[in-house]
């Protein structure tokens, strides 16, 4: 307190004492107890409110003493039980967090990681997945601004994170306390499989495989993929003290159609202390992105062939030129090209009324345009009988795909009726018509999408010079060949809106997290937010069936499915209230990468202790690194002191102190009849 509050007390206890005297000692004829006391209570009451007047701040100090933080770090993954070491973890963790000189210098924390870190976790090492570098981010946030050391019990084999090595901070020395055993075993490893989740049909895909040796003498191995007992690819590799890894690359058959599982496989006649990691599974989902294309013409033009030509440089189209009467099933086809549709038409396009087919139509010179107008809505033609020559100009607003300008507008120009030619609803234009340098409103080719339907028009005969233009242009028909190619893939899908969308892969490794997205829209396509989804999961080798509830998250719903043991599963997700379904599968591979490992990495943590000033321990040497914590004077703990600054306003005994006094008088003066 300060001195002038010190003189404003003094002054209050003065006024408090010489108001209480004058009111009950200064008159009274007769100075009782009872007067002596009521004038006690008087100078209580006063006084107290003279304090909470001035409000005095009462300044306490305490000491407080700050240990040097001391996280012990112990690795919670699965590749510690089977290196054999779990129970030798435990007991050195054990042997260091109550070791009693070590807590009284450093506040001693135990910390466990795994694919996440935590502490206050019993260590069962089931980790499927090891970032240490989540460890030393989480140990950052913990302790920001201070000094300290770590002890990091791990056998170094990181699987998932950033390079651990350079993710400690540098006021933090790391001593990595060695789990494993450090002699070196011969072992040969798959260690990573590359290869795009699909293929298609009888298409090749690549497969690039990276092999590794652990050993100091030269070892002859055999490398081979296989499928179920076959084997599709054969060769042989050799490692030595000086080529411990080699990468292989090998093009595989897309045959079958489905999610398609194989085998890498490294063997040797050497003896292996761990074979697990000679093989690892892969798969890829074969797509058949065949479509069959009818192309439809009642007479024989040079179109025909370049269109023919130009969709079949993708080996998943094949396309038949036919005559109208020769169709009598449109079962067998995707997509249907009409070129220069006429009155023989009528039998087909009312066939396709039923099919629903998606159609390019394709108008010229021998088109009858009356038929065209009862057959499709896209589009309204008032032809004439004049013959007229139109050039493209492309239009860069059109978004229904990802369309190029192959450079339309120097193409020749094609034949086609004068007339006018009106676009509808849901038709976007890619090309417009232009006769020498006036534009006008007539389109050249439109492409429209009404819900699953697609349809696409080329109003113009002898696209066939375009190709020829493109070739003499590029010195290869690909641009055009490419532009056909989108065309046809447009028609070839079609795009449906479903009220219930699953997203799933069709395989997933063991140990990842295997998490399955839903949307469920209503009437409106809109998302649903109070919908009510279930997935009901049966393992289709034992039958056994579990069922799940999804979470919502934001716009999607979302149920994990971890823990899965390898194998093949079928699931149907099924919305309560409407009952709207879908059913799918995957196939869980078998591949635990918490079992790759034969050795604990003493390479990076030894690179961890130099770059940190720290020490690399091992299991019998915990005596000894206790006893370096102990006696490094870097750390020391700190005293702080504490000064806490109490407001007189904010003793609540003083309060209590003044309704005392003031209900004591009241009640003695009433019982004395003094009021």
């Amino acid at each position: 307190m300060t001195a002038s509050t010190v003189l404003w007390l003094l002054l209050s206890l003065l006024a408090a004492f010489a108001l209480s005297f004058y009111q009950y000692l200064f008159k009274a004829k007769k100075r009782s107890r009872l007067h002596i006391f009521l004038a006690f209570l008087r100078f209580v009451t006063l006084f107290s409110v003279f304090v909470l007047l001035i409000n005095p701040v009462i300044t306490r100090k305490d000491l407080e003493t700050v240990k040097t933080p001391l996280p012990i770090v112990l690795d919670n993954s699965q590749s510690i039980k089977e290196l054999g070491q779990d129970g030798l973890a435990k007991q050195l963790a054990e042997k260091l967090t109550s070791n009693k000189e070590l807590k009284d210098k450093y506040d001693v924390q135990l910390y466990t990681f795994d694919e996440s870190f935590g502490s206050g976790k019993e260590p069962d090492f089931k980790g499927k997945q090891t970032n240490i570098d989540q460890a030393a981010q989480n140990l950052k946030q913990l302790y920001r601004n201070a000094n300290y050391p770590v002890v990091l019990l791990s056998d170094g084999n990181q699987t998932i994170g950033n390079d651990y090595v350079y993710s400690f901070r540098e006021n933090t020395a790391v001593y990595p306390l060695v789990l494993g055993d450090t002699t070196t075993f011969l072992d040969l490893r798959v260690s990573q499989v590359n290869v795009n989740k699909y293929a298609f049909l009888k298409n090749k895909f690549p497969v690039e495989v990276f092999l590794q040796y652990n050993g100091n003498k030269n070892v002859n191995a055999v490398f081979s993929i296989m499928q179920g007992n076959s084997v599709l690819s054969k060769q042989n590799v050799v490692f030595s003290k000086d080529r411990k890894a080699q990468s292989l690359s090998v093009l595989l058959d897309a045959s079958k159609v489905g999610v398609q599982t194989f085998k890498a496989v490294i063997s040797s006649a050497e003896a292996e202390k761990n074979k697990y990691n000679n093989v690892k599974n892969f798969a890829v989902e074969v797509i058949d992105q065949r479509s069959e294309v009818a192309l439809v013409s009642s007479i024989n033009h040079p179109d025909l062939g370049a269109l023919k030509r130009s969709i079949e440089t993708n080996q998943q189209r094949k396309v038949t030129i036919l005559k109208p009467n020769e169709v009598k099933s449109l079962q067998d086809y995707n997509v249907l090209i009409l070129y220069q549709p006429d009155a023989s038409f009528r039998q087909l396009l009312e066939l396709n009324k039923n099919a629903g087919l998606n159609t390019f139509i394709i108008t010229g010179l021998s088109t009858d345009f009356n038929l065209l107008n009862q057959y499709q809505q896209q589009l309204n033609f008032r032809m004439t009988s004049q013959r007229e020559e139109y050039l493209a100009d492309f239009d860069s607003q059109f978004n229904l795909f990802a369309a190029t300008d192959i450079g339309f507008g120097q193409f020749p120009p094609l034949q086609h009726p004068f007339g006018t030619i009106t676009p509808k609803e849901n038709t976007n234009v890619l090309l417009q018509a232009r006769i020498r340098n006036v534009k006008t409103e007539n389109p050249l080719m439109v492409f429209s999408e009404n819900g699953p339907q697609r349809s696409a028009f080329l109003l113009g005969e002898n696209i066939w010079k375009w190709r020829m233009e493109s070739h003499q242009n590029n010195k290869s028909f690909e641009q055009f060949d490419i532009f056909m190619d989108k065309t046809i893939q447009f028609l070839a899908s079609n795009s449906k809106r479903k009220s219930l969308v699953v997203n799933h892969e069709s395989f997933y490794n063991s140990g990842e997290v295997i998490q399955i997205k839903a949307q469920y829209f209503n009437k409106n396509y809109e998302f649903e937010e109070n919908a009510r989804l279930t997935i009901q999961l049966k393992n289709k080798k034992t039958g056994s069936t579990k069922n799940y509830d999804f979470l919502k998250g934001s716009n999607e719903y979302k149920v994990n499915l971890d823990g899965l043991d390898a194998g093949q599963y079928s699931f149907t997700v099924k919305e309560a209230t409407s009952n709207t379904s879908y059913s799918g599968s995957f196939e869980v591979l078998d591949f635990e990468i918490e079992k790759q490992f034969v050795n604990p990495d003493l390479a990076r943590l030894k690179q961890t202790a130099a770059n940190t000033n720290g020490t690399v321990y091992y299991p019998a040497q915990v005596d000894q690194l206790a006893d370096v914590l102990l006696k490094n004077e870097n750390y020391k703990a700190i005293q702080k002191e504490i000064i806490k600054k109490s407001p007189m306003i904010d003793w609540i005994w003083l309060l209590v102190i003044l309704v005392v006094s003031l209900a004591a008088e009241w009640f003695i003066r009433k019982y004395n009849g003094l009021l």
